[in-house]
């Protein structure tokens, strides 16, 4: 068994993939720091907006470019570079690699060539956004970037609303609207989401928390930045119908200990990321079915 905390890092024909920043430097790990100083080879998305922050570390290691477009012809050659007993690690723009990037074809064929992969962890837009998001992380999916256009976009799109265990999507700036705006059609506007975008950045946000509110937002609001959308599974009618007792027994607590109504709302929603829009129609459900009592 290796005792990895226990021998020189990097070793030498193995392949390191190292996480980097998604946005604050002061996430670089010192471990990710010392393997990045001292590697022969360092494959990167973009060797220009690598090369800063190498450079900041005193790497003299050998930048070659590693990317959506080049990685099959690159693989091979980086194959050889372990062969030849070097030290590679493999970096992308922002994150850890394999993440919705070709660092996934290298890790498999490293593995397949019996070569040794070590992660070097480090952060995650993904599991960043989906810990800070509020929604259930017990069980989740990750779909990366969709379709731009066609019929697979609509085929993954319509899985993605049927999905019961949150959903995690990565989109580009200029496509969020219409994303919004096809999930409001295929989910609802009441479906719970949270829009986190610049992550880690001195202006990050997280937006929520439904649909119908973060589509308003963006639409006043020109999308900028890295964005990660959160997007709460689907629920059937009985779990509907349990949640809304429940909901509604914690809004009759909170008026029970003086609050009025509204006031209950505010707080319930921002607590729990919940529709006031969805607890306001709990309210009102309980107020006709008084009535109707009354009445009769």
């Amino acid at each position: 068994m290796h005792i990895l905390n226990q021998r020189l890092e990097p070793a030498p024909g193995v392949l390191y993939v190292v996480g980097t920043p998604i946005g604050n430097l002061g996430d670089l790990s010192p471990r990710a720091k010392s393997v990045l100083a001292k590697a022969s080879v360092i494959a990167s998305e973009d060797t220009r907006h690598s090369g800063k922050l190498l450079k900041s570390l005193g790497s003299t290691g050998k930048q070659i470019s590693f990317h959506q477009h080049n990685y099959q012809s690159r693989i091979p050659k980086l194959l050889d570079i372990l062969k030849e007993g070097k030290t590679l690690a493999v970096i992308s723009d922002a994150g850890l690699p394999g993440i919705s990037d070709p660092g996934e074809e290298l890790v498999a064929a490293a593995r397949k060539a019996l070569y040794e992969v070590i992660c070097v962890p480090g952060p995650c837009a993904a599991i960043t956004a989906l810990v800070s998001s509020g929604l259930p992380s017990t069980k989740f999916c990750f779909e990366g970037f969709l379709p731009s256009k066609g019929n697979e976009r609509k085929l993954r799109l319509a899985s993605i609303a049927k999905e019961r265990r949150t959903t995690i999507i990565y989109e580009a700036p200029h496509r969020l609207i219409k994303l919004m705006k096809e999930l409001e059609e295929l989910c609802g506007g009441s479906r719970r989401v949270q829009v986190a975008k610049e992550l880690t950045k001195l202006h990050e946000e997280q937006i929520g928390p439904d649909i119908s509110t973060v589509l308003d937002y963006f639409l006043e609001h020109k999308p900028k930045g890295e964005i990660t959308i959160i997007l709460d599974g689907k629920e059937d009618a009985k779990e509907n119908q349990i949640n809304d007792i429940f909901w509604e027994k914690e809004l009759n607590n909170l008026i029970a200990e003086g609050e009025s109504p509204s006031q209950a709302v505010r707080k319930l929603a921002k607590k729990t990321g919940l529709s006031r829009s969805m607890l306001y129609s709990l309210i009102h459900k309980k107020t006709k079915v008084n009535y109707s009592k009354e009445t009769n």
